[in-house]
Order: C-alpha cells, then sequence, then structure tokens
C-alpha cells in the first residue's frame, strides 16, 4: 500500500487509511458470530485473532480521526473481547517502552471495567449454561493463546515470522522486529521495514513451540542432559569407529554446522587426535556454544557453507540438519572423504546406523582421487 493510500482516507471518517475499514468490519462481523453462534471456539479464536489484529492495530493507530469514534470502538472492542482496552493499550504500550507496567485507574477504564462485569452478569443471568460451559473456558483459552502469542514472539529476542499467508490473515502481525523497530507505523507498511538481519522463524508465534521438536530444538535438549550428551556421544563414536578408513598422515577436518552441541567435533577429535579441525557454522551463537564444550586448538568459521570453505579438507562431515543441497554433496562429494548424518532410511554410500532411537544413520561418501595423505 502506498503512502497516497495512507494521505487518502485522511478526508474522510478514517485517520490513517482506508484499509483500516476492512479492520472496523471484520470487528462488527464478530460481533455478529457471536450472536448468530455463538461458542467456545468462537469465543476463544475470537479473543485471541481480534486481540492481535484489530485491537493491537487501533491501540497504536486509532482508526478514526474523531475522538468520539475512537473512544465507542474501544468500548465496543472490550465488550467484544471482555478485555478493556484502556488496560490492553498501557500494558502494552509499556512493553514497548521497556518499562515495568503499573496499573493506572482512569476514567476510560473504569467505564470499561464496569461494561465487562455487566456483559457477564447478564451472561450468567440471562445464558448461564452458554457462560459457564462456553464462554468462560473459551475466554481462558483465547486468553492463553495470547499468552503463548506474545511469549514466542520475543522468546529469543524479538522475532519475525515473514509468511505470506500468515501476514495477509493477520494483518502483518508476523512483522515483529520492523514493528518493534517503529512501534508507530502503519501495519499496511511494515513490509516495507524488513531487516536483511532480522531474527526470524518459519513458524507464526503462536506455533513456534513446535520448534522445540525441530532438529536444533532437540539438540537444545540434549545440552540440558549430560545422560542424553553421553548416549548421543557413544552412539556416534561407534558409527564413527566403524566408517573411518586407516589415515596414513595427520588430516584437515572441516565439521559444517558444528556448533551447539558439537558430538562430531568431541568425537573426532578423540579418534583422530593429530588432526586439526575447523567448525563451519552459520550461527554464531552456536559457535559461542562449540567453543565452551570443545576443546582448545580448534579453528571456527562464522559463515554459510560453500566448497571452497573445505578445498584443503581430507575429511568433512555435514549434519543431519545441514541447510543446503545434500543431493549435489552426494553426487559431487566436495572432499576425499565426506561424512554425511541422513535419516535412517536414506543409505548412500557406506552406511551404518547411528542410533534406531534417533532414526539416524551416518554414511561415508569417497571422492574419485584421494590425496597420497588418505589411505584405502
Amino acid at each position: 500500500m502506498s503512502t497516497a493510500s495512507l494521505q487518502a482516507a485522511r478526508g474522510g471518517v478514517l485517520r490513517y487509511s482506508s484499509w483500516d475499514a476492512l479492520l472496523v468490519t471484520l470487528a462488527v462481523v464478530h460481533g455478529g458470530l457471536l450472536l448468530a453462534a455463538p461458542s467456545l471456539a468462537l469465543v476463544a479464536v475470537g479473543l485471541w485473532w481480534s486481540s492481535n489484529t484489530i485491537a493491537h492495530n487501533f491501540l497504536h493507530r486509532p482508526f478514526f480521526r474523531a475522538r468520539g469514534l475512537n473512544l465507542l470502538f474501544a468500548l465496543y472492542l472490550t465488550v467484544l473481547l471482555g478485555v478493556p482496552q484502556a488496560l490492553w493499550r498501557d500494558r502494552h504500550l509499556a512493553h514497548h517502552a521497556g518499562v515495568r507496567w503499573r496499573l493506572k485507574l482512569s476514567g476510560p477504564l473504569a467505564l470499561e471495567v464496569l461494561l465487562v462485569l455487566l456483559l457477564w452478569g447478564v451472561l450468567a443471568v440471562s445464558w448461564r449454561r452458554f457462560f459457564l460451559a462456553a464462554y468462560l473456558p473459551g475466554y481462558g483459552l483465547g486468553l492463553g493463546l495470547c499468552w503463548l502469542h506474545g511469549y514466542y514472539e520475543h522468546a529469543r529476542g524479538t522475532v519475525s515470522h515473514h509468511g505470506r499467508l500468515y501476514n495477509l490473515l493477520f494483518f502483518n502481525d508476523g512483522y515483529h522486529v520492523e514493528h518493534h523497530a517503529r512501534p508507530g507505523t502503519h501495519w499496511t507498511q511494515l513490509p516495507r521495514l524488513v531487516q536483511p538481519d532480522a531474527v526470524t522463524s518459519p513458524w507464526p508465534a503462536v506455533l513456534r513451540w513446535l520448534e522445540a521438536f525441530s532438529l536444533e530444538g532437540l539438540e537444545r535438549l540434549v545440552l540440558r542432559s549430560p545422560r542424553l550428551q553421553r548416549f548421543v556421544l557413544e552412539r556416534h563414536e561407534q558409527a564413527f569407529r566403524r566408517l573411518l578408513p586407516p589415515l596414513q598422515a595427520p588430516v584437515r577436518v572441516a565439521i559444517v554446522g558444528g556448533g551447539l552441541f558439537p558430538r562430531t567435533l568431541l568425537v573426532l577429535r578423540r579418534l583422530l587426535p593429530e588432526a586439526s579441525f575447523v567448525v563451519i557454522d552459520r550461527s554464531e551463537e552456536n559457535l559461542a556454544t562449540a567453543r565452551a564444550l570443545a576443546p582448545a586448538g580448534i579453528s571456527y568459521e562464522h559463515a554459510c557453507y560453500e566448497p571452497s570453505l573445505v578445498a584443503r579438507c581430507e575429511v568433512v562431515v555435514f549434519p543431519l540438519a545441514f541447510v543446503g543441497d545434500r543431493d549435489t554433496i552426494y553426487r559431487q562429494p566436495p572432499a576425499p572423504i565426506v561424512f554425511a548424518h541422513d535419516w535412517l532410511w536414506r543409505c548412500r554410500g557406506t552406511g551404518v546406523i547411528v542410533s534406531w532411537l534417533l532414526l539416524k544413520r551416518l554414511n561415508r561418501l569417497r571422492s574419485v582421487s584421494p590425496p597420497a595423505s588418505v589411505g584405502a
């Protein structure tokens, strides 16, 4: 949306953008659905969705030119969501300012609290069964979703999600790093502020807990448990002992993605004490973890993998979580000896099973012409 379209709204009822009419319309539709087909799911999802889209955008940039219309719309959102918008606004703006939120009594807040209590009283008296069996559980679930959403937007610092579908349905809510950089920017303009170095996640905030089940999440779980570390190291050492060929001279070993829990580095350092090692990882945080766990004398390269980085190495190891063209590595191994961690069912070259429990195997590949320092 262009700046000119933002200006177009200034001569009418809306203050900033004609697109805000869509949010107002959806708020009215939300209320109509609650009246026509009230349900626990609608209360929960509606509270979560509207709070993070309509109410969130409204508190940063009130939609209307007239102060009275903004007051009326805030009262409507209060009744619609069961959340006093003055409370929501003060708490959220304190979050952006990086200060501790303190409850401040005001006329608007008192009026909104009164409306919420009046709503609950009417529901409890006139629709008691719905209030107890659907509204209250849905309200609690909706607040839980809001908490989950807010928590994972900041669990690893401020994080964005740039997925098109999510940002279409949530009105650019995924541009969270960009929003924190300039909180007063209208929601339609946030995609223009994308920062190349912004921390991003492939998951929307409310689903970001799934990252705990990703490969990196499982690695972090291993870091928390000495017992799991011993198990992982034992299984990988057994696999490497079976696959390592005799080496006639000290070799140079490159471990791609060797940060976080550096099991391959720890194992090969024990099996090849005279070798020199370089760990290549695109995450500086992971490299810092590797430095803390690995012995001295290891080189570290903060970079994404490129074949030129391992051109002088005799042994290269790729992780299961390798981000890149794995098929090319299998077709054209970049070193005389290449180890590739892979899923249990992907056997390439000479492979052994690391662990049935981990669903993992280790494959060894050879280039056509190994140098003299590498034995058969």
